[in-house]
């Protein structure tokens, strides 16, 4: 009897997820466990195994098809079984320029908030929600084409893509006339600075006629990346601090240690684990720092969950390392290593890439000097580390001397949202990170 494959639910949020390619085709033999196919999410890509041993005898939904939780994508069973002749259409992937269709109306009173209709239709994506409150817009005011008429990311954009004509309201007059010729601090603005009150220049062709050129579609990652870090850079008022940090100190207590480390832990020791230490002491000292904003509100997170970017190949993504002040070295240590090893592999849940309190990304690792990164969302900082190299530095002796010495110096830099941490926070807090890192054993002596 041919056993159904379903679209897996990987999170109590996601209700629909997208096929990115299949690892078999239709009539291939495969074993249980084995990867069948991969799916992305607006949370995570994922590799899916196999449920059970057989033929792959159908393939339901093409690749870059998007489809609820609990359809049924493929069918396995033994060679000798013909298809279903039941099973639904292949779902296709849509088309680019498809138009939103108004879903049905349902009445609120009759709708089951716990069924996949009732998710579909009150759960738009993370990604599309955020974007309706970056542009103010009521996802209830717009048509959906998802199922059982959820918005998705292309309707709201064609919605916005309209422009103020399909909003009834009356619109309202220019902003710019009621500002005065100079500014006046007191004066009412709507919220908004001076020069937000001229329009934006239109956005200017990606490239001229006739001109050399390759184009192809950003993937799902690709896009959603994208999205993020634009909505942050609107978001948060980013301001930067580098600190220059004396790494000589780590790197003696690693070399000495790294053999008994590994043998203990069964894990390699890289710089990253004492960082990450450093971090987590220093945001247990200046909570704000790992803190978000919620509208006029500072929300104070009692965990911290300690995100680290991972390149792939593909994109890049933030596993989360949950409760790392609770951690010594050796927990810091497997962790990272372990959700760096499952991110390459596609082998993250949702809830490992969900919940970080604070960010670091090591973008040292490809030999950058320092760099600034753009905050994680809602995160109100982000930690970035560069290099650690050799340099010349002057130091002073016990007795006052100064003379020059060999040290392996990094530059580390924190992106902060200063509508809520002020520079001297900033500096503070990376100054906490600086003692820490030029002066704690670690637990390793």
């Amino acid at each position: 009897m041919a056993f159904d494959v379903v679209m897996p639910q990987m999170g109590e949020s996601i209700a629909e997820a997208t096929v990115l390619k299949w690892h078999k085709k239709a009539g291939d033999a495969i074993a249980k466990d084995e990867t069948l196919y991969e799916i992305s999410t607006d949370k995570v890509d994922a590799e899916i195994p196999a449920p059970a041993a057989g033929t792959l005898l159908e393939i339901l939904v093409e690749v870059n098809a998007t489809v609820p939780v609990g359809t049924v994508v493929a069918r396995i069973g033994d060679a000798s079984e013909k298809p279903s002749g039941a099973a639904a259409p292949l779902a296709a992937a849509p088309a680019a320029a498809q138009a939103p269709v108004a879903a049905p109306p349902t009445p609120l009173a009759e709708e089951d908030d716990n069924s996949l209709e009732g998710r579909l239709r009150t759960k738009s994506s993370p990604l599309v929600r955020e974007m309706a409150k970056q542009h103010g817009i009521d996802l209830a005011r717009v048509s959906g084409s998802g199922q059982a008429g959820r918005v998705t990311k292309e309707d709201l954009e064609a919605y916005l893509a309209k422009g103020p004509a399909t909003t009834p309201a009356t619109p309202a007059p220019s902003i710019a006339p009621a500002l005065p010729a100079v500014h006046d601090p007191s004066a009412p603005t709507m919220g908004l600075a001076p020069s937000m009150s001229i329009a934006p220049a239109p956005a200017m062709p990606a490239f001229a006629p006739g001109e050399r050129v390759k184009v192809e579609p950003m993937s799902r990652m690709r896009k959603i990346i994208a999205d993020n870090m634009v909505a942050s850079r609107r978001t948060s008022a980013h301001v930067y601090t580098v600190f220059e940090i004396d790494m000589t100190h780590v790197a003696q207590l690693r070399n000495k240690h790294k053999k008994a480390f590994e043998a203990q832990f069964g894990t390699k020791l890289s710089f990253m684990p004492f960082v990450m230490m450093a971090a987590c002491k220093a945001l247990r000292a200046y909570p704000i720092v790992n803190a978000s904003v919620d509208g006029d509100n500072i929300v104070y997170k009692q965990d911290i969950n300690l995100g680290i970017a991972v390149s792939l190949d593909w994109g890049l993504i933030v596993p989360v390392v949950k409760n790392a002040d609770m951690m010594n070295l050796g927990g810091l240590a497997r962790s990272l290593n372990d959700l760096a090893e499952r991110a390459r592999g596609k082998q993250l849940k949702p809830d490992e890439i969900s919940g970080g309190t604070f960010t670091i990304t090591n973008p040292g690792v490809y030999g950058d000097t320092f760099g600034l990164p753009v905050i994680n969302q809602p995160q109100v900082a982000i930690q970035g580390v560069g290099a650690i190299v050799k340099r010349p530095v002057v130091i002073t002796g016990p007795d006052g001397t100064d003379f020059i010495a060999i040290r392996q110096v990094m530059f580390s830099s924190l992106g902060f949202d200063h509508r809520i941490i002020d520079g001297a926070m900033g500096d503070l807090f990376m100054a906490f990170v600086k003692k820490e890192l030029e002066n704690s054993t670690f637990g390793l002596e």
